[in-house]
């Protein structure tokens, strides 16, 4: 079987979903290629946060800022619901140095323009009576919110299947060639040959540029995620420790050796479903698939220490995934130069559900040579032999 295609966008995960959703949306043929179901890789292996809190100021933030007023006019648009919620979202600190930390955030990113404000002890009392009593106050970030992230990604293709685009599931890409004014996909299930092609591959971004030579240097780093039953009202919104920024960042914290080794933090998230998604840990360990009972128990003593109620409460199941992490912080969303109609849309680490909008975006804006809703070059592929060649 032979199919053409507009544009074929590898990756059925959420930012495949996203730009399959814009890109129909300005009338383009798309097929969506994907090795399993919709949203079977990553993006139903994390949780839903769509955070600026734990965001650099300034282009960072921004970028996430952008994404969660899409996100806000998604909830209205889509006809699929997908537990949208914006309640927020708070980070709390264990010392007085966290304390001075937290100060100089918050006053940069209101100075960026977004919507924090530092919390004291009272505060947090106010907050939930569950947190520990020793704690000395936080920050919060008020246009942070939080999905389903499965149902937000059928939510994004049902709408854009309703303008024509088709999904094509259990479906491996073998090769990808040029020819001529399009490409060549060869799959487990037949031919397509497409004028733009955007690889969406997640953790798998890299195998697919291989195909045409194309480098992208994007590692797998493996997040676990506890669930547990909800017996109480622990809390009403996504509650993280501040030090959850120096794991993301890879700066020293204070914490014993196990919990650093397997950066393990507080990252709380009550769900629509009545329990509690807890993590996280951020590991290096490949393409690895076996649950790290070391780094789970790592996470459990985070999530105990801050909240000692959860003690008593029961541990329903754990799950892992792999997210694309980048050296940067930044995803790719770029053309190559190289092989023009050829897009990569990848390298979000935590952080492709909730940039999944603005990348969907941006990318239908680039293919459709609309000027971009944000600035992308500090977003191209090539930026790392760049900066390298510079020093």
């Amino acid at each position: 079987m032979t199919r053409h295609t507009e544009v074929a966008i590898i990756g059925g995960g959420i930012v495949g979903c996203a730009v399959a959703y814009y890109t129909s949306k300005y009338g383009s043929d798309v097929v969506v290629i994907e090795k399993g179901e919709l949203a079977s890789g990553t993006s139903s292996h994390c949780d839903g946060n769509i955070l600026a809190i734990d965001k650099e100021p300034g282009f960072d933030s921004q970028m996430t800022l952008q994404s969660q007023q899409l996100v806000h006019e998604l909830s209205e648009e889509l006809k699929k619901e997908f537990e949208y919620r914006q309640p927020g979202s708070i980070l709390v600190c264990e010392d007085e140095e966290e304390m001075e930390m937290a100060e100089q955030w918050v006053n940069k990113q209101v100075q960026a323009g977004l919507s924090f404000r530092l919390l004291d002890q009272a505060d947090l009392r106010n907050e939930t009576p569950y947190l520990a009593t020793d704690l000395l106050g936080g920050l919060e970030c008020a246009s942070d919110s939080t999905v389903n992230p499965y149902l937000f990604s059928y939510a994004l293709f049902a709408a854009a299947k309703t303008r024509g685009a088709t999904l094509w599931k259990n479906t491996s890409v073998r090769s990808i060639a040029k020819q001529s004014q399009h490409y060549v996909i060869e799959t487990s299930n037949g031919t397509i040959t497409a004028d733009k092609v955007v690889n969406c591959g997640g953790v798998w971004a890299p195998k697919i540029g291989q195909m045409l030579g194309i480098t992208i240097p994007i590692l797998p780093r493996k997040g676990h995620i506890l669930v547990s039953s909800r017996q109480v009202p622990v809390s009403p919104r996504k509650v993280m420790e501040f030090s959850y920024l120096m794991t993301k960042f890879g700066k020293e914290r204070k914490v014993d050796r196990e919990t650093e080794a397997y950066g393990a933090a507080l990252v709380f998230e009550p769900t629509a479903s009545q329990n509690f998604l807890l993590g996280s840990s951020r590991e290096f360990v490949g393409f690895d698939n076996t649950v790290n009972w070391h780094a789970v128990r790592a996470i459990a003593r985070r999530c105990i220490r801050f909240y000692p109620v959860l003690r008593d409460m029961s541990l329903l199941r754990v799950y892992f995934g792999f997210r694309p992490w980048v050296a940067d912080h930044l995803p790719i969303i770029s053309e190559v130069a190289a092989y023009p109609g050829y897009y990569i849309a990848a390298g979000h680490e935590g952080d492709g559900i909730g940039l999944a909008p603005i990348t969907g975006k941006v990318i239908a804006e680039m293919i459709h040579q609309k000027t971009p809703s944000i600035e992308v070059e500090q977003l191209r592929n090539d930026r790392f032999s760049q900066r390298e060649a510079i020093t």
